[in-house]
């Protein structure tokens, strides 16, 4: 009898929770650090990303209407498989030259800070919210809200905690997201997104599109059904003109900043992704 042909995996893209071969049909390599071909990774067009925004869309309304208590559950029941994938995912990072050591504690540390920002979920809203003091017969309050569709430009390196750190505090508070990444930060981005699909993650809340980030993002700072995009893993070389074309709809940008942190953990970091609504109500009748 011959001998077991290993059967590799196809890197598809991550939409409305399905995953579709780029329309495009266009794919790129992800090579080992010593040149060996790892795998052909679907390469996403701009009608990828139209898809994409549609499947957030559809799916931002039923999310953030979820008490965040609920929210928080899911979150952590991502961590739960992300967990019993550990090996898979220090696997991706070693064949993309990470040391053995160092990728199994990337991976930890990741499904740490996974769980940590799940924990926020219903407490964040304490933090970031206020009762105001104002001179009249009000009551006065802010209250955070979810921004609504999010385009993420996630960060190369390092690629599963830097990708996590980004996606955790934009859907805990409610909104959904569309991760673009490329190069070797593919590999962990699809795998993650298979355990999103296992999990308990509604279909459209993360889209994941592999691709060239260059070409993708100004389509996502254009497109008027985004309402914000994270720039921290976008490329250096992006041009202001292109950024300027969010100012179409008034789109807000977060991340990007020179000496930002791609791995900062904070509260505040659920805030970059929230809308502060001010509320009025006058006391007695």
């Amino acid at each position: 009898m011959a001998g077991h042909m290993p059967v590799d995996k196809t890197y598809k893209l991550f939409i409305g929770g399905a995953f579709p071969r780029s329309e495009s049909g266009r794919t790129f390599q992800v090579r080992s650090a010593d040149g060996g071909l790892l795998a052909n990774v679907s390469r996403a067009s701009r009608k990828d990303l139209r898809e994409a925004v549609r499947a957030a869309r559809s799916a931002q309304a039923g999310w953030s209407s979820r008490t965040a208590y609920n929210r928080g559950q899911i979150l952590y029941r991502v961590a739960e498989v992300m967990e019993s994938r550990r090996a898979e995912f220090a696997t991706a990072l070693r064949d993309t030259g990470r040391p053995a050591r160092s990728a199994r504690r990337e991976v930890d540390a990741s499904i740490d800070r996974w769980v940590w920002y799940a924990g926020w979920a219903d407490k964040v809203h304490h933090v970031l919210g206020s009762v105001n003091p104002v001179a009249g017969p009000y009551f006065n309050f802010t209250v955070p809200e979810p921004t609504g569709v999010v385009v993420i430009a996630a960060p190369d390196e390092p690629p599963l905690m830097g990708l996590l750190s980004r996606l955790a505090p934009a859907i805990v508070s409610g909104n959904t997201a569309i991760v673009l990444t490329g190069g070797a930060a593919s590999l962990v981005a699809v795998s993650l997104a298979e355990v999103l699909a296992t999990s308990d993650v509604p279909a459209g809340v993360v889209n994941v599109l592999t691709c060239d980030k260059a070409e993708v993002l100004p389509w996502a700072l254009s497109h008027l059904d985004v309402n914000l995009v994270d720039l921290t893993g976008a490329p250096d070389d992006l041009g202001d003109e292109v950024v300027a074309g969010a100012a179409e709809n008034v789109k807000r940008i977060v991340g990007g900043r020179e000496g930002s942190d791609p791995v900062e953990a904070s509260p505040y970091v659920i805030g970059d992704f929230l809308e502060m609504k001010t509320i009025w109500h006058p006391i007695g009748r």
